[in-house]
């Protein structure tokens, strides 16, 4: 299969970096150092498994995607309209796309760009960052269940599956995509957008009473969003969660501290924002959820005009 990358960051440099070192033929579209480093010495994928470097086709013109089979769409959803626009007039109509972001609005923005037909759509489980320019590292166990939005788009998904499942990467078929979507945000509303605010990991968080609660409480209004939405939440989902984090995540720097720290726009709008307009529209109440969506906003603007 040949593959794009569009956003090889930490998620979209480690899955194709699995997928390249299986064979693929993987082209990593990146920008700046991490794009320059990656040209000149390849990619390294630093694992609690082994180390590996990765040949690939390392680009920053979308044009490069041109005869590409299938898309890790892994941009920040900041850059989802844009990006979407330009492959648009690249992309040959054959070609799907695999979205690999936070946030469960992508694939609304996507099928009215390609169709529906042509988005597939995962709920990235996976800890990794980007270590240095050229440098991914990961650690734990990722697993990506893996969809699509149309029942003609089926068998398209279960060969997904089986490429990644061939690359050392544990996934499987969902025939529910979405709402395992939406278990992803509920994860990610509980400590992305806090611990940009505080400049915490998931571990300081969870020890600390007044943070842990804040975040309880954000986990809590999401999921009345959710029911409200008809979305399937399970009644232990707090538990579960939280459990999850404590077993696998103490350490982990979320995707929105990392964009923080290294001065790139956080993607607030896709996490919080959206769970406050849907709260709104549905008559949910969200004043956590709201509180913390301003700050990050106003940090936001301040940080990147």
């Amino acid at each position: 299969m040949k593959i794009g990358v569009a956003g090889a960051g930490a998620v979209g440099g480690y899955f194709g970096g699995m997928l390249a070192n299986a064979g693929h033929e993987v082209i990593f579209l990146a920008r700046g150092q991490h794009l320059q480093s990656m040209k000149e010495n390849g990619m390294r994928i630093e694992t609690s498994e082994g180390n590996f470097n990765v040949k690939g086709t390392f680009s920053d013109d979308v044009r490069d995607f041109r005869k590409v089979d299938l898309v890790l769409f892994c941009v920040k959803s900041t850059g989802t309209s844009s990006v979407a626009k330009q492959l648009k007039f690249v992309l040959s109509e054959t070609a799907n796309l695999l979205v690999m972001q936070n946030g469960v609005d992508n694939e609304e923005t996507l099928s009215d760009i390609f169709g529906r037909e042509r988005v597939l759509s995962t709920a990235t489980y996976v800890s990794a960052s980007v270590k240095e320019p050229g440098v991914i590292s990961q650690f734990g166990s990722p697993r990506l269940p893996i969809g699509s939005l149309t029942h003609a788009s089926e068998e398209a998904a279960k060969e997904v599956v089986d490429a990644f499942n061939h690359a050392g990467v544990k996934s499987w078929f969902s025939s529910d995509i979405m709402t395992a979507k939406w278990k992803k945000l509920l994860w990610n509303i509980t400590f992305n957008p806090l611990s940009a605010v505080v400049n915490a990991d998931v571990g300081q968080i969870l020890d600390d009473p007044l943070l842990r609660q804040t975040a309880e409480t954000a986990l809590r209004e999401t999921c009345l969003v959710a029911e409200a939405k008809d979305i399937n939440v399970d009644s232990e989902v707090i538990e579960q969660i939280l459990e999850s984090a404590e077993k696998r995540a103490r350490n982990h720097k979320t995707s929105m501290l990392q964009d923080r720290l290294q001065g790139k726009r956080m993607e607030v709008e896709s996490i919080c924002g959206y769970l406050v307009r849907e709260g709104d529209k549905l008559g949910v109440e969200t004043p956590v959820l709201q509180s913390i969506y301003s700050i990050l906003s106003f940090m936001d603007r301040q940080e990147n005009t």
